[in-house]
C-alpha cells in the first residue's frame, strides 16, 4: 500500500508499505494492505511502518489525522 505523511512544512515519508501502526486517539491500531476505507484522529504518540523491504521507520507526533482509501493511506501530522 502507498503511505504518505505530511506535516505543514514538508513531506515526512512517501512509499510504498506492508504495515502501519498509528497513534489513534482511543488507542494505537495497525493499517495493513486492502484495509477499510478509515479516517481517525491521532495522538500524541509514534508511527511505525513496516516498508516493503521489511525495515522499520518511525516519526514522532503530537497530533494528526489518517485517512485509509482505496489501498492509499494519508497522514496529516503535527510534529
Amino acid at each position: 500500500m502507498k503511505v504518505e505523511i505530511l506535516t505543514p512544512e514538508k513531506k515526512l515519508y512517501s512509499g510504498e508499505a506492508d504495515l502501519v501502526k498509528v497513534p489513534g486517539t482511543k488507542g494505537s491500531f495497525e493499517i495493513l494492505k486492502k484495509h477499510a476505507p478509515l479516517i481517525s484522529t491521532l495522538e500524541k504518540g509514534q508511527i511505525r511502518i513496516i516498508d516493503k523491504n521489511d525495515q522499520p521507520v518511525h516519526f514522532d507526533i503530537s497530533c494528526g489525522v489518517v485517512e485509509v482509501h482505496k489501498n492509499v493511506v494519508t497522514i496529516l501530522a503535527m510534529l
